[in-house]
């Protein structure tokens, strides 16, 4: 199985956030990322949002 990661600066936003998140499987990242969507850019936990966060998610090893 390979990792996967969502980089922050991929997603438009107004805080132009540079966190990158990884993880071992789809649903430890979706979890993880649906925690940091809520607490640093102030999304609601909707189906819309965990829908856009799978959709940015990436196999491999982020870019530096």
């Amino acid at each position: 199985m390979a990792r996967k990661y969502i980089d922050c600066r991929e997603i438009p936003s107004t805080t132009h956030c540079s966190v990158t998140i990884a993880a071992d499987s789809e649903q430890e990242l979706l979890d993880v990322a649906i925690q940091h969507a809520v607490a640093q850019h102030g999304h609601q936990d909707t189906p819309a949002l965990r829908d856009q966060l799978k959709q940015a998610m990436r196999e491999g090893a982020p870019p530096a």
